[in-house]
């Protein structure tokens, strides 16, 4: 039981801890010394994001694979967290799942408990916190690495955060990918990105990343015209979050390819 003090805790992910540590994510029954447990878990992979000159692009691949299988081709890896913030998912596609839920649930709680929202550097702190909650499980192959990406009104700019398994937050001045295909991507991005980029470059440039990341490793999916699906990409600006129309997403692509096919 907790008392009524421990109760008016403004942090929602101490209070399961301290009351309610069942409801946790808890993985401690998983064989992690089978040697063909690793196999059987899905993993989202890459997922990337980059300022532009009133914001940011938040974008992720569609595709979760079982070591060397197709696990999904329709997994969502980038998330609203709230009207000015998102995070990306890369790795046990689980677990990062649950990360989301949770992280979503203890702003929402912070907000209710306390009357005000987090600031941006506290809520990536918050996420700090919760990934080295995770640690153990990490430190044996369940890997959650998020990318946060917020906008914030007083600068008027985006921010990038990107963390490491032990719980290590550090800020991406102008560009960021993790995942399977990151090191591709973040090349890609290193060629192309520009400061002061305007959002349809911005847009295009990432999912460019995206596709030269599909080229080289075989857990980042590419655009797939056959079945419609393509990446996930948000648009954070001034204005709140927004979803990157599809249609616009497939022109993209088209000229993408148009351009590539050119240069063969």
């Amino acid at each position: 039981m907790i008392t009524l003090e421990e109760a008016a805790e403004s942090s929602f992910f101490n209070l399961l801890l301290k009351g309610s540590p069942h409801l946790l994510p808890n993985y401690q029954a998983v064989d992690l010394t089978h040697p063909a447990w690793k196999a059987d878990v899905p993993e989202g992979t890459t997922v990337l994001a980059l300022k532009y000159d009133a914001g940011a692009v938040v974008a992720g691949d569609r595709m979760a694979v079982e070591g060397f299988h197709v696990s999904d081709r329709r997994i969502e890896k980038v998330y609203a967290i709230d009207d000015s913030t998102v995070l990306a998912i890369a790795g046990a596609a689980g677990p990062c799942i649950e990360l989301v839920k949770l992280f979503k649930t203890e702003l929402e709680h912070y907000e209710k408990i306390e009357g005000v929202s987090l600031s941006l550097e506290g809520k990536a702190n918050k996420l700090s916190q919760m990934i080295r909650a995770n640690f153990p499980m990490a430190a044996q192959g369940l890997v959650v690495i998020p990318l946060f990406v917020g906008y914030e009104a007083g600068a008027g700019t985006g921010r990038i955060y990107k963390y490491d398994v032990t719980g290590g937050r550090y800020e991406e001045i102008s560009y960021h990918a993790i995942g399977s295909g990151g090191r591709d991507a973040k090349n890609t991005l290193k060629k192309l990105y520009k400061d002061g980029l305007p959002k349809d470059d911005a847009v295009r440039y990432a999912l460019e990343a995206l596709f030269d990341a599909s080229e080289e490793d075989l857990g980042t999916g590419g655009p797939d015209f056959f079945r419609g699906i393509f990446p996930t990409v948000k648009v954070l600006s001034a204005k709140g979050i927004s979803d990157f129309p599809e249609t616009q997403i497939r022109e993209t692509y088209s000229a993408i390819l148009q351009g590539k096919e050119g240069r063969a």
